[in-house]
């Protein structure tokens, strides 16, 4: 009985949580529909219920992540990599990475909008390249590698890849890298990472557990650029978005119930995967005690409830008024408010994204509180904003990627060489992360109606966004880190008043200070 209202006491801190986050932009929203760009009123009635599903499915999804998805994940990777045979160790991490990238909702999202290439053998590659580069990060981390250094080596050679690519298809797979980190990928890959770096008893243990979601992304970028190769999709198109017609209560009702069906389907072929895996370990090994499996799959309950709610709440609900919203600004005389409309609502809008919390709480527990949990927010959210600002720019004067994709990543590269590891590890990861399903369900149709009405192309000019959402939390985060760690220079020879030493905690090995 105590469980279970001290289970219902978190569900209600996690659905206040989440209505904190979702609220700045439904407000923007709100604002919008009221004086630029006026939005139909079924639109914004499917917007408001689409809101109240994201909260609510936000809260179960991020208590059901917290007791089972994270859990599973450090139980099952920390066991593996105890044993001493590595091939097997390789090939089951190699396995849970295509399994659980397959399982992601926001990838079958990204194949529908590329009809040049077919669904399964696009979500197939995906998943390869995933699975090939969690092995990486495990021998990252087994080995002590240096994340700088394969980082580095790697971007070269996506680079270097995408200047063989259809022009076309260079978005695309750049996007893929964002999309397949999404709220099922997230949990299980950091917690992997924990389990992983648990075996480790050294200083750097802790940085190690980071870094895992930023080798993750990638291997799609790297698979879709050699598909792109391979199948020369330079007739690729893209439908362009309907809004729905919606004149009653009852309209909106049948489009949520319409919706809900759907998405029930995707999240259960999502998570019956992982449910198969957790029950084919534990037979296995007997690894989890009776209650820590109940509790595990009362958490997967919860997620399944939440991703439910969340997906059928931004399809049906956000979807749409992005797409007006943007059509409309772009359509107007002041079309170059696309820019500092597309700003403000990056910065609010990642604090919806379901994986960011589960990356904020990560780092601030892992960091012994040293990195709280509002700094990560703050940076993220600087990042998004400077991201949708550079994508509005892009599809106001059409201007290629790549004088975006090559500074930003070359200036975050360069960082790595002068930022303490721990910030470059979760700045990496953080770029993963901040590119989920408000990204694909919001911005991308934001967007894409956008450059529909100023006559742009779609896959160059709007595609693309979600590579862009990706790469400005590498930058922020590791100022973030330069910053800390100046701090903690100045701390070092600062006086500190007696009675007040608890004051300032230094997190020493890694260069972090917080003076919470």
């Amino acid at each position: 009985m105590n469980r279970k209202l001290g289970m219902n006491k978190k569900l209600k801190e996690k659905i206040s949580e989440a209505l904190t986050s979702v609220l700045p932009i439904t407000a923007i929203v709100f604002i919008l529909s009221i004086t630029i760009t006026p939005l139909p009123i079924g639109t914004m009635m499917l917007f408001l219920a689409g809101a109240l599903l994201l909260i609510v499915g936000m809260g179960f999804f991020t208590l059901g992540a917290d007791i089972a998805m994270m859990p599973m994940g450090e139980g099952i990777s920390a066991k593996i990599t105890h044993s001493k045979k590595f091939f097997l160790v390789a090939v089951v991490f190699f396995v849970m990475g295509v399994i659980i990238t397959m399982a992601e909702p926001d990838l079958q999202v990204l194949a529908d909008q590329v009809p040049a290439v077919p669904n399964l053998i696009l979500i197939v590659t995906v998943a390869l390249g995933v699975g090939f580069f969690l092995v990486v990060a495990l021998l990252r981390t087994l080995f002590r590698i240096d994340l700088r250094k394969l980082l580095i080596g790697f971007y070269v050679a996506v680079f270097a890849l995408s200047f063989l690519a259809p022009g076309n298809f260079v978005p695309v797979a750049f996007d893929s890298g964002g999309v397949t980190t999404g709220p099922i990928t997230v949990p299980f890959i950091m917690a992997i990472g924990l389990g992983v770096a648990s075996i480790r008893t050294d200083a750097g243990s802790r940085e190690e557990s980071f870094g895992l979601v930023a080798l993750c992304s990638i291997g799609p970028i790297l698979a879709v650029l050699l598909l792109g190769i391979a199948f020369n999709p330079t007739g690729a198109a893209v439908e362009p978005i309907g809004l729905p017609i919606v004149a009653t209560t009852a309209d909106v009702a049948y489009q949520f119930a319409e919706g809900f069906p759907k998405y029930m389907r995707e999240v259960s072929l999502a998570l019956l995967p992982i449910l198969a895996l957790l029950l084919i370990f534990q037979f296995a090994t007997r690894h989890f005690g009776k209650r820590s499996l109940i509790r595990m799959l009362v958490g997967l309950i919860y997620t399944f409830i939440g991703l439910v709610l969340f997906l059928t709440g931004v399809n049906v609900g956000f979807m749409p008024a992005g797409h007006y919203i943007g059509t409309t600004v772009a359509g107007s005389a002041y079309k170059e408010l696309l820019i500092p409309i597309g700003m403000l609502i990056g910065y609010f809008i990642v604090a919806a994204e379901p994986a960011v919390h589960v990356l904020n709480k990560q780092v601030e527990e892992v960091s012994l509180g040293a990195i709280p949990q509002k700094y990560m927010q703050l940076s993220l959210s600087i990042g998004m904003a400077v991201s949708l600002g550079l994508a509005m720019v892009r599809v106001l004067y059409g201007i290629s990627i790549y004088w975006f994709l090559v500074p930003g990543y070359g200036l975050a590269l360069a960082l790595t060489l002068f930022t303490p590891k721990i910030f470059t590890n979760i700045a990496f990861d953080s770029g993963g992360v901040a590119s989920g399903p408000m990204t694909a369900t919001f911005l991308l149709p934001f967007a894409m109606g956008s450059c529909e009405i100023l006559g742009g192309n779609i896959l160059t000019d709007a595609f693309g966004i979600v590579a862009m959402v990706a790469m400005t939390p590498l930058i922020t985060i590791q100022i973030l880190g330069l910053i800390s760690h100046r701090r903690t220079q100045t701390a070092k020879t600062a006086t500190v008043v007696p009675g007040q030493e608890d004051e300032i905690i230094i997190y020493e090995e890694e260069g972090v200070v917080s003076d919470d």
